[in-house]
Parts: C-alpha cells; structure tokens; sequence
C-alpha cells in the first residue's frame, strides 16, 4: 500500500506540472463560455467515509442545481457548457483532482468518490455499496475504464462490482493497466458526457 501511495503521489505530481501550461488557456475558456468560478469545489467521501472537497474545472452552469438539489448528470445534459462538454470528453476537468491526490484525499486509481447524498442513498440501495470506502478514491478507475459513464441506481450498482474487484485485486500492475486504458480512453475521446 506504501509503494501504491507512492507511485500514485509521485504520477499526481508530474501530471499537474505536465498540465500547467494550459491551465491559463483552460481557465480563460471557462471563463469566456459561462459565467460563474473556474474551478468547482463538492463534498465527497472518501477513504473509510471521511468527507473531502474535491476540485474539478467547472463544466456546468452556475446554477445548474439551483432547482434541483444533487442529480447526477445525463447524456446531453443541458446543464453543461459548451466548454464544459469537451472538458468532460477530454477529461481536463479532472486535472485539479491531481492536488487531492497530493493532499492524500484520493489516489490516482481507485473507485471513483461519490457525493455523500448519493452514497447515503446507494448504500441504503445495494448491498456491501460502503466497502468502496475502504481504500482511497480515484481519479480513475477499474470501473471508469471497463463500464460506461453512469447516472442510474443500476449502472451504480454495476459499477459496484467492478470497484470491488479492484479492491480485492489491488496492485502497482493493475493501477499502471488502469492508467493505460485511461490514457488510450483520453486519446480515443472516449471520455464522460
């Protein structure tokens, strides 16, 4: 597990040294498109329900849960921006998560975090939904390369197998596979909507 937070610490911090030369384009290109913060800040859980804040590019309006509360977002959500939906698609929102990586809130892989409205409700919903919590969110994930991206009770509760196995199979070889099939999913544009 040492070697595992090792490797994932020292990926987090070559990938935001990698990604900051675009921040300035990136932040202005958010900016220009919508108005409202660049950077989005949520509560998440985390590693054994600990609550984190977890920082992403924002991708959606300002008030895009102003009505609603917490949804999770759907295919051609309207919700989100122009920029926002290439953000999505290249997964360059997700660079600011590299700094929870170095704060030790999340690992590079791992199941991804869940809002804390959702996890009360998942977890009321599927059984064995809380042994995520066992070991550090992620960035990526086992779940994030071999299913779809997910909006409904059902695609979590699939997911949920995918996450535990990467939890009963963890290692440096099956982290180094994921972030493979996350770098060949980025290039291929097969990022979330």
């Amino acid at each position: 597990m040492i070697m595992r937070r090792l490797f994932s610490t020292l990926i987090a911090a070559i990938g935001l040294l990698l990604s900051l030369p675009l921040f300035p384009f990136l932040m202005l290109a958010v900016k220009l498109d919508s108005k409202g913060p660049v950077f989005y800040r949520q509560r998440r859980v985390g590693l054994a329900g600990s609550h984190f804040f977890c920082y992403k590019l924002r991708t959606m309006r300002e008030d895009a849960e102003a009505d609603t509360g917490a949804t999770w977002a759907t295919d051609d959500d309207p919700r989100i921006t122009r920029v926002g939906r290439f953000l999505r698609v290249s997964r360059l929102d997700e660079i600011p998560q590299l700094w929870c990586v170095l704060k030790g809130d999340m690992a590079f892989v791992g199941p991804r975090p869940e809002r804390p409205e959702f996890v009360e409700w998942l977890s009321k919903e599927i059984p064995y939904y809380g042994v995520r919590h066992a070991v550090r969110p992620g960035i990526t994930g086992w779940a994030q390369v071999q299913y779809k991206y997910g909006n409904t009770r059902e695609d979590a509760r699939e997911k949920l197998q995918y996450d535990l196995f990467y939890i009963k199979n963890a290692s440096i070889g099956l982290d180094a596979l994921i972030m493979f099939q996350t770098i060949k999913i980025v290039l291929l544009g097969r990022g979330a909507q």
